[in-house]
């Protein structure tokens, strides 16, 4: 314990804040702190670990080696920390937390109604979300940067924990003018046609891209672009062919120009899950966000228990 008492441990709420994010301002803005308060820790903690932990490259701040061997002990420790200090019963809406969350637009359906939930039942726990692809997500749940993912994640690292949300199928889209006046369009006409594909990079390599490929077969892709929502919005009055989740399009009256069809490729039903690191498993309010989640994902209709009914019988009991 010797290191402990020399060591003031509110440098280590400033270390998790400046590791997390690379720039004195936005931890000092995370920590409620001046600048010159956080200048002056990050200087401290400098000689502390005899490294400069943050260094300029490249007109910006990132970790040096030794910052980014601290990250992951770091985070459990505060983990640890925090769980040991709180309260043994969780009561959402007295908690005071920000959780970082990673998805698509596509998952927007789930957001909206997490959102409302969030501030009917836990006003005090405030959600940062960002955008990221699916390698760079789990990267970043490794890593203590961010609490929770949304997404299709196959083959999770062993410290990597997932829960699916919901069973998803793939439909493909095009205008009625460029189709068949009935039905969709068979294996080679699908194939003859230009193509959108929705991912975060141009060389993506995505379940249906693999499922062509096991058959020896490409498609043209035409359009790559990262959103989900506005690739729909590109089929009216062209000869694209869009082929993406279900729950993407919606009810088909917003789209009367355009049809739905089944594509003309097996592509299995595929699970889209939420995932978290499993040091944050035992998290009471992590657990109850992880709960919401998991409730404001089902499909319409779905009267299985709400994410109260949950806490009730889990923490509160």
């Amino acid at each position: 314990m010797d290191e402990l008492r020399r060591t003031d441990l509110n440098l280590l709420l400033t270390l998790h804040a400046l590791l997390a994010e690379k720039h004195v301002t936005r931890a000092a803005l995370r920590l409620h702190k001046s600048q010159p308060a956080v200048s002056h820790a990050l200087a401290q903690l400098r000689t502390r670990f005899d490294d400069p932990l943050l260094v300029r490259q490249g007109g910006r701040m990132v970790l040096t080696a030794r910052a980014q061997a601290l990250i992951r002990p770091l985070e459990d420790a505060l983990t640890g920390l925090n769980e040991l200090l709180s309260a043994p019963d969780f009561d959402p809406s007295l908690t005071r937390r920000r959780f970082r969350l990673a998805l698509s637009d596509y998952a927007a359906r789930i957001v909206l109604p997490l959102v409302r939930h969030v501030r009917r039942e836990a006003p005090g726990l405030d959600l940062a979300i960002s955008q990221a692809g699916r390698e760079a997500m789990l990267a970043q749940l490794t890593d203590g940067e961010l609490d929770l993912a949304l997404g299709v994640f196959p083959h999770p690292p062993e410290d990597i924990e997932v829960r699916e949300l919901f069973r998803e199928e793939f439909v493909s889209l095009a205008d009625k003018a460029v189709l068949p006046a009935k039905g969709g369009l068979s294996l080679e006409e699908w194939l003859e046609r230009p193509h959108i594909m929705v991912a975060m990079r141009p060389d993506a390599q995505d379940e249906i891209e693999t499922a062509l490929a096991a058959r020896g077969l490409r498609r043209r892709l035409a359009v790559t672009l990262p959103h989900w929502s506005a690739a729909v919005d590109l089929l009216p009055g062209t000869d694209l062919v869009l082929t993406v989740a279900g729950r993407t399009v919606g009810p088909m009256r917003r789209h009367r120009t355009l049809r739905k069809f089944t594509p003309p490729l097996d592509l299995p039903r595929f699970a889209y899950q939420q995932a978290w690191h499993v040091r944050r498993a035992d998290d009471p309010a992590h657990r109850w966000l992880r709960e919401a989640v998991l409730t404001c994902a089902r499909p319409p209709g779905d009267t299985r228990s709400t994410p109260a009914d949950y806490a009730s019988r889990v923490f509160l009991s």
